[in-house]
């Protein structure tokens, strides 16, 4: 880790200790390890770098999904976390530039006349998404005609589906192609819906100068390769790292 970027501690850990909220409903981030029962992940790597480089001691707050996670650092209950970028959610976090992107994805049943992402938006035809979710915020923007079922997370969505609650589930696109890939009469429609902007947050009652140590903590992350290291450490497939932030 280049330790040329410094923040002051009590910019972004004013507690003495960096209490970071962790959301294990996106496998791509993070997820629960079995021989510990903690989180680890992308997301729980850049927490331990960032309470490292603060010099203070971690503390993570797992979710189950990213609604109670969003909640939690709004709340002051966490100090940061790690979220896709919504217009919503941006009322009060204060986000960094992305550092990994993801994509969203339909899944359907065999049988569903919905062949390509646009089939989606027709009357009649209920969407499943996770509560909350990047997906959820964002589709609900943009489809006009479908409806929705709006479930506790993605194991959630997926079950809907196989029971017939739902004719599509939304979600991020590489684990839907691990469902489809172990399950008969599923499949992926052909590319995305949306590309999701991964990155980490602040509430913005913290201040613009939390704001910028942060930003500025993710754009080291990104162009020291510590986000892509993170990613080959724990076999992330299906996303990329993102760009540097041109701001």
């Amino acid at each position: 880790m280049n330790p040329a970027f410094m923040p002051d501690a009590a910019l972004l850990a004013p507690t003495g200790r960096l209490r970071a909220s962790i959301n294990l409903g996106n496998p791509i981030l993070a997820g629960t390890d079995p021989a510990t029962g903690r989180g680890r992940g992308v997301s729980v790597d850049l927490a331990h770098a960032l309470a490292e480089r603060l010099g203070v001691p971690l503390e993570t707050i797992e979710f189950p999904a990213a609604t109670k996670s969003v909640d939690a650092v709004i709340g002051g209950v966490a100090d940061v976390g790690f979220f896709a970028i919504d217009p919503l959610r941006a009322a009060e976090i204060a986000f960094t530039d992305a550092y990994i992107l993801i994509a969203g994805a339909y899944l359907v049943r065999d049988d569903s006349p919905c062949h390509v992402n646009e089939d989606v938006d027709r009357a009649g035809t209920t969407v499943a998404v996770g509560k909350g979710s990047a997906y959820d915020l964002f589709l609900t923007r943009e489809l006009k005609a479908a409806s929705f079922l709006r479930v506790a997370g993605a194991a959630e969505v997926v079950q809907a589906l196989r029971a017939g609650e739902a004719d599509v589930a939304g979600g991020i696109r590489e684990p839907l192609l691990e469902v489809a890939a172990r399950t008969p009469g599923l499949r992926v429609l052909p590319g995305r819906f949306m590309v999701i902007r991964q990155a980490m947050g602040i509430a913005r009652a913290r201040g613009p100068a939390a704001e910028a140590a942060l930003r500025a903590f993710v754009e080291d992350m990104k162009s020291s390769g510590f986000v892509a290291d993170a990613m080959r450490r724990h076999a992330v497939a299906g996303a990329t790292v993102a760009p540097p932030d041109a701001a």
